[in-house]
């Protein structure tokens, strides 16, 4: 029998920070009043506590923001003056410089990160203890972590068992080529999320499935960038790659330059109508076209 869906506690989340997750919960007044789960992930070199900050300003209706920590600590040596206090986190495996750009590779892997938030928090805590679907809980991130909300979003449309049995058989050496593997358009409630919004963030390589067969997800995203973005700019392949694994897209070019965090009205504008459009509509029809992922079932 499927679990009661029910409100997550503080002490639900107790064993996640036993295993090294850390997360800072924002409920809605009054608690009761929760309908739908927020996921933030901050950026490389930053922690959960500006982002439960951000939650809190949002105040989305209805929305419990959990906040949650970069799962690996950045070393000191590459912190920079101006940072604030504190530690400070990223959500790679690790840390290394790029063999393209003079910075750091935007591709580290995220499987430590995946497990914890995939198998533990979400899975884990909010679905089998809690009783929620996938499809109630939006993700937001900035930079790496809006990389890794994306990666999460291709991840989940493979179910653990496909994933399991795909890997079964690489070790075997006899797995099929061309074969359809992948998710059928019935199969299972927690193969989506309800939106996903990137800003500044690409969709890691290593995060996309290589089942065979694969379909598109069809959790709907928005993908927000300033007008000189040096990631998510027309003449790389970032969108297209989004594109080609998401059903769903949406590019927001903000009138600043950068892909920093929003800082003005016109910021926000684009984020609370992707927000809103989310919650109001709660599911939404497969078959409904790109651009317009959240239209209502009669």
């Amino acid at each position: 029998m499927p679990t009661p869906t029910r409100i997550p506690t503080e002490s639900d989340f107790a064993p996640l920070t036993q295993r090294g997750l850390v997360v800072s919960l924002c409920y809605p007044s009054p608690r009761e009043s929760t309908t739908a789960i927020l996921i933030l992930f901050h950026g490389l070199g930053d922690s959960e506590i500006p982002f439960a900050d951000f939650a809190r300003r949002m105040s989305l209706p209805g929305v419990l923001g959990i906040s949650v920590r970069g799962t690996s600590i950045v070393p000191a040596a590459l912190i920079g003056d101006g940072a604030r206090g504190g530690e400070h986190y990223h959500w790679g495996d690790d840390l290394r410089a790029s063999s393209y750009t003079d910075g750091l590779d935007m591709d580290p892997g995220y499987t430590k990160a995946a497990d914890l938030v995939l198998n533990h928090l979400i899975r884990g805590v909010l679905v089998d203890t809690c009783g929620w679907t996938t499809k109630d809980i939006l993700l937001f991130g900035f930079g790496q972590g809006g990389s890794f909300a994306l990666g999460l979003g291709s991840l989940l449309r493979v179910p653990p068992k496909v994933v399991e049995i795909k890997e079964e058989e690489d070790d075997k050496g006899n797995g099929q080529e061309g074969g359809d593997q992948g998710v059928s358009d019935d199969e299972g409630s927690n193969t989506q999320f309800m939106g996903i919004v990137s800003i500044g963030g690409p969709l890691p390589p290593s995060m996309i499935p290589t089942v065979s067969g694969k379909k598109k997800s069809r959790t709907p995203v928005l993908v927000c960038r300033g007008r000189a973005s040096e990631v998510l700019d027309d003449e790389g392949d970032a969108i297209d790659t989004i594109k080609e694994e998401f059903q769903f897209v949406k590019v927001v070019t903000w009138k600043k330059r950068d892909d920093g965090m929003p800082t003005s009205r016109d910021d926000m504008v684009s984020l609370m109508k992707f927000f809103a459009d989310a919650l109001s509509s709660q599911r939404w029809t497969p078959e409904t076209p790109t651009g317009d992922a959240f239209k209502k079932k009669r």
